[in-house]
């Protein structure tokens, strides 16, 4: 098995970085399924210093080194636990893997095969104070609720620590305009004498954004704006959906509304679509079938969709816009994430 010990391999100037680790850190974490980095600019902007991570897709990798000028390691299943650095908190969005055999056991075997195993593997042999991880809310009623219960029998039993009840948490309680609910599970190691009733998840901040506070502040190119033969097939599918009783993705959101959850499959751009009037010249600069419409009907950008997850403007984009729009679609809403994570760091700093 390869071992990686760090990701600390510069790969781009200091000076070209815009978010460098901080130089006199409170904590130390590890991003594990990195993504492009959301989770690890929450963390980081509390103090903490980053010391692994990983990421094993190519083009998510990309935007991290830009931005972090750390490279992560791969494949996370090829790690080796032992040569993962000494942290005080792992980090981490796992993606949800059917779990076969979820409750028959009910223990750290029933993990193997799905990429949770692998972080369980890391708490198991580096023993970090805390964790975060994070995943879709529908996490909790997977398999009639048995891959939850299959998750936290592991973390609490089989790794002995503190985890209060996961819990969804919403994008649009901690200042930013968009509907995305996600569980947030944390926990703390026993010996440093965290109860499940010491911790409490953060209260909703209640501050009132829209998508107009996300939009570009000059007029995008013609190409965000639909055709006219789009426009009428996304009408037509509309349509034929309702008349059979189903919904359909398409929406065109107000500017005074909040966006729904940002995804990256189907019809994930079509969900938010807005009435953007600031377009003057409708000249194509794609091939597209019809003409630009009239109507102002125009998808976001992807620097829009940074602003909806609550990445600064400073966050690099370094890829395709369709690649942009995956990394954001499948990121954090790092003020949620930030939120949540500043109530874990004062119980293992106090």
């Amino acid at each position: 098995m390869k071992k990686f010990s760090s990701i600390a391999q510069t790969a781009i100037s200091s000076d070209d970085i815009p978010f460098p680790p901080p130089q006199n850190a409170r904590f130390t974490f590890i991003d594990l399924f990195a993504g492009i980095g959301g989770m690890r600019l929450a963390f980081q902007s509390l103090g903490g210093k980053c010391v692994f991570g990983c990421e094993i897709d190519e083009r998510a990798r990309k935007t991290y080194v830009a931005n972090f000028g750390d490279v992560p390691a791969g494949d996370i299943t090829k790690i080796d636990a032992d040569a993962v650095p000494d942290h005080d908190i792992l980090v981490g969005g796992f993606p949800c893997q059917a779990f076969s055999i979820a409750g028959k056991r009910g223990g750290f075997n029933d993990t193997r095969g799905t990429l949770f195993f692998d972080a369980a593997r890391i708490l198991k042999a580096k023993r970090p104070k805390a964790f975060f991880l994070e995943n879709v809310k529908g996490l909790l009623n997977h398999d009639r609720g048995k891959t939850i219960a299959v998750i936290l029998n592991v973390l609490r039993n089989d790794l002995g620590y503190v985890v209060p009840e996961p819990q969804i948490v919403n994008a649009k309680d901690f200042g930013v305009p968009q509907n995305r609910e996600r569980v947030f599970i944390v926990g703390f190691r026993k010996d440093l004498g965290v109860k499940e009733g010491d911790f409490s998840y953060p209260k909703p901040t209640n501050t009132s954004k829209t998508i107009r506070d996300i939009l570009e502040e000059r007029t995008v190119s013609a190409k965000y704006y639909l055709s006219t033969t789009y426009l009428q097939c996304l009408e037509r599918h509309k349509l034929k959906n309702q008349n059979k009783g189903n919904g359909f993705g398409y929406e065109i959101k107000s500017c005074n509304d909040i966006a729904n959850a940002i995804v990256t499959g189907g019809m994930g751009r079509e969900r938010n679509l807005i009435i953007d009037e600031r377009l003057e010249n409708f000249t194509p600069v794609t091939h597209i079938k019809g003409e630009v419409n009239r109507e102002g009907i125009r998808r976001m950008t992807p620097r829009e969709w940074a602003r909806l997850q609550g990445f600064p403007d400073t966050f690099k984009i370094v890829v395709s816009d369709a690649s942009a729009y995956r990394q954001f679609g499948n990121s954090v809403a790092i003020p949620a994430v930030r939120a949540t994570a500043e109530k874990l760091i004062e119980k293992i700093l106090c």
